[in-house]
């Protein structure tokens, strides 16, 4: 199946800010565009403005003055939906409302030809849904586009139940020669990017929650030791959080109030509270001229011991071992028992697995990093119990590697080991459930949130138990279903080979 042409029109129904951009695409990639709005002097404002950054590009150098000229010209207002009737794809960029886009495309259907497609750019309606009631829902489908469109690369091409394959990889065709990077998708709740990026918001809420660490700390870690771009309090507050707790909501419901969904309480007070971010001057941070940056939690300088043991295969953490004897500390390395590093004092420092420092006689737990050798910031978390000693070696040794270093509280799984976790668990489930394939997924995640290895390559990565073993533990400390590791996890340790999965860290 080929793209549609460039010699056809490709139609936009809604003027506001997505719809502009993805106009905007449409006409940079060669097609005459035409824009719709019930409100005509919002589509006249649309042409307008795409005009407009069409001739600040020329003015960049980015366009040909001729060619940005001529590519002008080939947008314009549609003052009816009848003048869209020789559109060959017309995109839907209006309200988040059922019936409302409903209505539209049963009039657009009346009027468009039969071979010409219907997308709709929802983020949050199912695309099967609003296909109801047309007499051919063949040719209907999701077009998700992300805010930016004309800067944002990835594009969700969504399959409703009736939505004809030939169709979906028509408009796959389409969008991947208009430069963007088209992800393949079912129609689930969330699609890929809103369905498994949940777990990066819900756990840094629940370790906030357990009283784990501040917010400026649990961003701190994820950014400086986990290698995202932004934290989830800073983001969210970017975000909105009436919006982003509104997709949460709706991602939960959908799924028929699942727990591995379970929106935050406290993000709901926060919204309940007119506290919504960046755009009520409040949200999880204070903002505007007089706001002071909220700091996270840094340890003061602690001395770093000489020596270590390294007792087994620290397996994601193997790194340490270098990073340690390059910074001149003694390592000796016993490959029997562990995995966990033995510092001098007879404590242990152990890679977040999912269990808590209180179970252990003297623990102090590490948080997983996207590499070691990189962060800038690892975190710690110790019980009551634990040695001074213990927690001062600790802290010391990490910060003789260049590291700040933060102690939270005794939170099974600490911060990144957790939320990485989850993500590899959404993931595989929905590649068993057929909503994408992993590599659409690692693709959508990476070029759709920012994040530095889809969740599949850091599964590869860590090692087919490691996520599964550590939300097993997760499970028996916090029961409930959320830490459950779905069938789909449970297979993947088990084709790689794993024939035990409930024996890692059991020494620690």
């Amino acid at each position: 199946m080929t793209a549609i042409e460039r010699s056809r029109t490709v139609a936009v129904v809604g003027a506001g800010t997505m719809g502009q951009g993805i106009a905007q695409v449409a006409l940079l990639a060669g097609h005459h565009v035409l824009i719709y709005d019930i409100d005509a002097a919002l589509a006249a404002d649309g042409v307008g403005i795409v005009q407009d950054r069409v001739e600040r590009m020329a003015a960049k150098g980015r366009l040909d003055p001729a060619e940005a000229e001529e590519t002008a010209r080939r947008i314009t207002a549609a003052d009816a939906l009848e003048d869209l009737a020789g559109a060959a794809l017309v995109i839907e960029a209006v309200v988040e409302n059922v019936g409302i886009k409903q209505t539209l495309f049963a009039a657009l259907e009346e009027v468009v030809a039969p071979d010409a497609l219907l997308a709709t750019n929802t983020s949050s309606l199912s695309v099967t849904e609003l296909a109801a009631g047309l007499a051919h829902p063949g040719r209907f489908l999701g077009l998700h586009f992300f805010n930016p469109a004309p800067l944002l690369p990835l594009v969700e091409v969504v399959s409703g139940s009736a939505t004809d394959p030939a169709a979906a990889e028509r408009a796959y065709r389409t969008v991947l020669g208009w430069g963007k990077t088209p992800v393949r998708c079912a129609d689930t709740p969330g699609f890929i990017v809103n369905r498994i990026a949940r777990p990066f918001y819900a756990e840094a809420f629940a370790v906030y929650e357990e009283q784990g660490a501040d917010p400026a700390t649990i961003d701190a870690v994820l950014r400086e030791s986990g290698g995202f771009k932004m934290g989830p309090f800073a983001l969210t507050d970017l975000i909105g959080q009436d919006v982003n707790e509104a997709v949460t909501r709706s991602v939960w419901e959908s799924f028929f109030r699942s727990p591995k969904f379970t929106p935050s309480l406290a993000q709901r007070r926060l919204v309940q509270s007119g506290r919504l971010g960046r755009k009520s001057g409040h949200g999880w941070y204070p903002y505007g001229p007089d706001a002071a940056a909220a700091q996270p939690h840094t340890a003061g300088p602690e001395e770093a011991p000489d020596k270590v043991t390294v007792v087994g295969d620290l397996g994601p953490a193997a790194e340490l071992a270098d990073l340690l004897e390059e910074a001149g500390i003694a390592v000796t390395s016993t490959a029997h028992g562990g995995p966990y590093i033995q510092l001098p004092g007879e404590g242990q420092l152990v890679l977040a697995d999912g269990k808590t420092s209180v179970e252990f006689t003297d623990v102090v737990y590490f948080d997983l990093a996207l590499d070691y050798r990189g962060a800038t910031r690892i975190a710690l978390s110790a019980s009551a119990d634990t040695g001074e000693r213990t927690l001062s070696e600790a802290i010391g040794l990490f910060q003789k590697l260049g590291k700040q270093v933060s102690v939270i509280g005794d939170v099974p799984g600490m911060i990144v080991a957790r939320t990485v976790a989850m993500l590899i668990d959404l993931t595989a489930d929905a590649v068993a459930r057929g909503v994408a394939s992993a590599e659409d997924i690692d693709t959508a995640m990476r070029l759709g949130v920012n994040y530095p290895l889809g969740p599949s390559e850091w599964h590869g990565r860590l090692g087919r138990d490691w996520a599964y073993d550590l939300l097993h533990h997760l499970d028996e400390r916090c029961p409930g279903g959320r830490y459950a590791p779905s069938l789909a996890l449970f297979k993947l340790g088990y084709e790689a080979g794993d024939d035990d999965q409930d024996d890692t860290g059991d020494d620690a």
